[in-house]
């Protein structure tokens, strides 16, 4: 469900609900009930690279472009890979407000810029929680990995993103 001038609500793709606001101010709009059953992979695996102090750090991830798959995300996904994860492409700077219903396990979500530098990072998200977690600005896309694997892999604010999502157009 993402209406294009009113509330842009969808499933965190990694981990449970992704709830986007735009204009901010507005209240979210409720979704149905998801099936109780893990997604299948939104597309094919792509390379991520981030450059952090330690070096450059690849993971492998699934690519949310569309609405559905953005609305299915990671949901109810038991499990996630050390060094993969989901990439939710919201195709325009916004501000987005995330939260982890219908998540079985704690993520890490970095909010990237367009230029794919990491404007922010909400560390180890608690599981099931409906408390938004705002991206503090406007971002193009937010990456959702493993609870803890920023932190283990010296990921920080200010690093950059390498992939096609964040390529000058």
């Amino acid at each position: 469900m993402f209406h294009a001038l009113s509330c842009r609500l969808a499933l965190s793709a990694t981990f449970g609900l992704a709830l986007l606001l735009a204009p901010a101010g507005l209240a979210p709009v409720a979704l149905a009930q998801a099936p109780a059953q893990a997604a299948g992979p939104a597309a094919a695996l792509e390379a991520l690279e981030i450059a952090t102090a330690r070096g450059v750090v690849t993971f492998e991830v699934e690519v949310a472009r569309t609405d559905e798959q953005r609305t299915n995300g990671l949901m109810y996904r038991k499990s996630l890979a050390e060094q993969s994860g989901m990439l939710f492409d919201f195709k325009v700077d916004q501000p987005v407000y995330m939260w982890m219903k219908n998540t079985y396990i704690p993520l890490d979500m970095l909010f990237i810029r367009a230029d794919g530098s990491i404007a922010r990072i909400a560390a180890m998200t608690t599981p099931h929680s409906t408390q938004t977690i705002s991206s503090g600005e406007p971002v193009r896309a937010v990456l959702e990995i493993a609870g803890g694997a920023a932190r283990r892999l010296g990921i920080q604010a200010g690093d950059k993103v390498a992939h096609p999502v964040f390529q000058r157009r």
